[in-house]
């Protein structure tokens, strides 16, 4: 099999950037490999052109990288090592959306929040009076009616390479081992593909996926994820439930499967909506499912429900620690198809900062418009790398009335995967909740522990170890907004230590000639 065009030079590489991507890096990335090429461009690419082995050495490589400062550069293992020493076909590309320089060329913007007023400007849409009006309202409509995915005729680029049968071998594929006491080989970075049997509604999600024999595969969905819900509903038909698991896709598309979409939204819609143009899709070729045309791998297969659970696990996990093995369905795999000169697309999850401290940023930024649908008084929120997600959730708000704070708190309980958060601080609107040390440094100021903290109890991730009972367990609400007399705090609250602004002007002007240098803060 042909060697990928991504391991020649750089200067051949800067020569397969379409025409269109030169002229505008930003511009729409229609595959894996033109994201690649495009992080080579911005400098932010080291191609490894030492042999490295799959199992453990890629992941101890990257994990270093991806805990430097602004979460490394990515990475393009031209000579990945399969588990019997040989020399994979395939190179491995891993810390590709590691930085939020990377996050945001992968969604086409300069600054994540640019997303963000998209959506704001589409939920705040009012047809307007008179016909010029509603006339000028059409682009912004039609903006939205040309997002839907299109399945696009003839061979796509997915299926270029085709195996079958006894041609199927996954252990031909450089799928990772990343810490010692995993269970085995594991699909890190997959776009698990399937549909709702009563609605056919597709779900596009993001589980990982351990390779369990040359054709079969533990399929790793918590109970609450859309994937398995669909396939509860099809056990109780007592109908094989297909599957297809595309790996490298299109970025946009990539970071869809990531997001926590509604059950009832196409994560290609949302994807094109990203890229501002159609996700091209393509009928698998042994299954009734579509998949991403542009797909590095497409891996095809079923479950069927009247067989038993197989044991998937331990795995290192985004906590930091591994998580337990347990019965989780077993995928047939029935079709591996793939491009020419396909590139594997990895990642590392492990103790933060990890690749998907970026990932979740950027849906921390792009879901705050849809956040303040329900809970308006919010000013801004973040997940910080150390609270692993949904751990730990700074929140401002615009704090309007006495007891506001809680009446947040028990909103976010209710939204979702917000659902399972542990920690939830609330803030007033002045504080920077991007800046974790601020956040705590107010909030340990403003709290009396007695009075202001609140235990409640609540869904809980499964990957969480310390909880009580299995995926239930209590939840801690922090008030470190300041206290007004009407909720019962007789004393002066003290002002907040500022520099006056005019001084502050005075010393940028004159900070060029003193000869300081101070080192930026870490990203994370």
């Amino acid at each position: 099999m042909a060697r990928s065009p991504l391991t020649s030079s750089p200067s051949r590489l800067l020569a397969l950037l379409p025409p269109r991507l030169k002229a505008n890096p930003l511009m729409t990335l229609d595959t894996l490999q033109d994201f690649i090429v495009a992080i080579d461009q911005a400098g932010e690419l080291v191609r490894v052109r030492e042999p490295v082995a799959c199992r453990l050495e890629i992941a101890e490589i990257a994990d270093r990288c991806m805990k430097s400062p602004g979460g490394g550069p990515a990475l393009l293992f031209e000579q990945p090592l399969l588990d019997d020493g040989r020399p994979s076909a395939f190179p491995v590309a891993i810390n590709l959306f590691g930085s939020l320089r990377r996050m945001s060329l992968a969604l086409g913007v300069e600054r994540l929040d640019q997303i963000a007023d998209r959506i704001s400007e589409l939920l705040e849409l009012k047809v307007p009076d008179g016909l010029l009006g509603k006339l000028a309202l059409l682009p912004r409509l039609a903006e939205v009616a040309k997002f839907p995915p299109r399945t696009r005729s003839g061979r796509p680029a997915c299926q270029e390479v085709v195996w079958r049968d006894q041609e199927i071998d996954l252990g031909r594929l450089p799928f990772l081992t990343t810490w010692p006491q995993d269970g085995g080989r594991y699909i890190t970075l997959p776009m698990v593909i399937t549909t709702d049997p009563a609605s056919g509604i597709r779900n596009v999600g993001m589980y990982r996926v351990q390779v369990q024999g040359p054709r079969e595969l533990a399929m790793h969905w918590q109970r609450h994820k859309v994937g398995a819900h669909h396939w509860r509903a099809m056990a109780e038909r007592g109908e094989r439930m297909p599957v297809a698991i595309a790996v490298g896709a299109d970025p946009a598309s990539v970071y869809a499967a990531s997001a926590p979409l509604p059950p009832t939204i196409d994560e290609f819609l949302f994807a094109g909506f990203l890229r501002r143009a159609p996700v091209e899709l393509a009928r698998a070729v042994s299954c009734d499912l579509e998949v991403p045309a542009e797909a590095e791998f497409v891996i095809e297969g079923y479950i069927d429900p009247a067989e038993p659970l197989v044991t998937e696990g331990p795995f290192g996990d985004h906590t930091g620690f591994y998580s337990l093995a347990d019965l989780y369905p077993r995928v047939h795999v029935t079709a591996v198809t793939m491009r020419k000169s396909p590139v594997y697309i990895a990642t590392l999850v492990g103790r933060p900062p990890m690749e998907d401290y970026y990932l979740g940023h950027a849906t921390e930024r792009i879901f705050l418009p849809l956040l303040r649908l329900t809970v308006p008084e919010i000013v801004d929120y973040h997940m910080p790398a150390c609270g692993i997600f949904h751990n730990l959730v700074f929140v401002s708000i615009d704090k309007q009335y006495p007891g506001q704070a809680y009446k947040v708190m028990n909103a976010l309980w209710g939204a979702g995967l917000m659902s399972l958060a542990k920690l939830i601080v609330v803030l007033d609107k002045d504080v920077n909740v991007q800046d974790p040390d601020e956040a705590w440094w107010i909030a340990l100021n403003h709290i009396d522990p007695e009075r202001d903290v609140r235990f409640t109890r609540g869904p809980v991730d499964v990957l969480d170890h310390a909880s009580q009972h299995f995926t239930f367990g209590s939840k801690m609400g922090i008030d470190a907004t300041r206290k007004w007399k009407d909720e019962g705090f007789t004393r002066e609250w003290p002002e907040r230590m500022i520099m006056d602004e005019a001084t502050r002007r005075r010393v940028d002007e004159l900070w060029p000639r003193l000869g300081i240098a101070l080192q930026s803060r870490r990203e994370p």
